[in-house]
């Protein structure tokens, strides 16, 4: 005869495996609508970024190597577009000696004309859309 603590044991198995699907699809929209919030204005970034942002629009001269590469959008958080539509840009952190996790992402078919530009202070994590408010 089994014992009722195997019986349950095998119930909360059975029922973890039918409601686990449901856990990860509830979390993966919730990342997903946290990953994009509020527009930022360009004059509140931090100087360092509206600086960053100056260069982009003239077309340079840029402080890092990979300033200008393009940006695969692999988190998939920013809106999808074709391979090369997006580039990345480091914002300076002060006291940082790498690059930092500051970037903004500028999306468009000409890079000193980006049609969207998008500041990130957590490498990737999340995104707010740079408006340009007078």
């Amino acid at each position: 005869m089994r014992s009722k603590t195997l019986d349950f044991a095998a119930l909360a198995v059975c029922l973890g495996l039918l409601f686990a699907p449901c856990t990860i699809l509830v979390q993966a929209k919730s990342v997903a609508e946290s990953a994009v919030v509020a527009p930022i204005a360009l004059q509140d970034l931090p100087k360092e970024g509206q600086e960053t942002y100056l260069l982009i629009r003239q077309g340079g001269p840029f402080r890092y190597e990979k300033d200008g590469v393009v940006f695969g959008n692999r988190e998939r958080i920013l809106p999808q577009a074709k391979r090369g539509f997006y580039r990345e840009y480091t914002v300076k952190t002060p006291g940082e000696k790498s690059r930092g996790a500051r970037r903004i992402v500028c999306g468009g078919e000409e890079p000193r004309v980006p049609k969207h530009c998008f500041y990130t202070q957590d490498h990737y994590t999340s995104f707010r859309e740079i408006v340009n408010v007078p």
